[in-house]
């Protein structure tokens, strides 16, 4: 992943198969990202102890270090999901104290998808129940947009009272089939629903950024 900042925004890409290289814009106001390119485990811990001094400066040591073992235990599932980007933002919203992440990654599309693979995933998702589905054409091409909650638990050593405890997120997903056999999909959630519209908002934005080249630098927009 590169990276070229700018005062307000970061510039993000990824690079995808078949020579296809993937680009969008981040916010960098509360944005902090987690780290993807460490060596081994031990450079990943570093790493991410930093990262919990710099989101936790107020924080004793002992609350940075379980904050950052609930960011490593993310990333198996971060393995297992393909994703290859993830961040999170704290903001204040009417009082309340408001986090987001948000995650991107290139899946593999299934063999099925045929000549109208937005299609196919857009019925996929409405048969298992995933949320709300949508269909948009965006400045990449079309994509597949859900919205919708999901409950994950907490270990108990990272709650007041010892105990697993469940907690929901709401959550977009955005799937944008590419012509290489691939998808591009970008999820934000939040388990504070008071930050809810801010968070949409931001999200449409990274979404609206996404961008496809070649290996030449051409801009490429998938066929809808």
């Amino acid at each position: 992943m590169t990276t070229s900042d700018t005062v307000d925004e970061a510039r993000r890409s990824l690079a995808g198969n078949g020579g296809v290289e993937v680009r969008w814009i981040m916010p960098e106001e509360g944005f902090f990202e987690l780290p993807f390119e460490a060596d081994d485990l031990d450079e990943l811990a570093d790493q991410l102890v930093e990262l919990a001094k710099r989101t936790l400066p107020g924080a004793d040591e002992e609350v940075q270090l379980q904050w950052a073992a609930m960011c490593a235990a993310n990333y198996d599932d971060f393995v297992e999901a393909g994703v290859q980007y993830a961040g999170f933002v704290t903001t204040e919203v009417d009082g309340v104290r408001c986090t987001a992440t948000v995650n991107v990654s290139l899946m593999d599309l299934d063999e099925r998808a045929g000549s109208n693979p937005a299609g196919f995933i857009a019925s996929t998702m409405r048969h298992l129940g995933l949320g709300q589905i949508g269909e948009v054409q965006l400045p990449c091409g079309p994509a597949v947009t859900c919205v919708g909650n999901r409950s994950a638990d907490v270990d108990g050593s990272l709650t007041e009272s010892g105990q697993n405890e469940p907690i929901w997120t709401s959550f977009i997903q955005v799937q944008v089939p590419l012509d290489n056999g691939t998808a591009l999909v970008l999820e934000m959630g939040t388990p504070t629903i008071e930050g809810w519209d801010v968070f949409s908002a931001m999200f449409a934005g990274i979404v609206k950024s996404v961008r496809f080249f070649d290996d030449q630098g051409a801009m490429l927009v998938m066929p809808g």
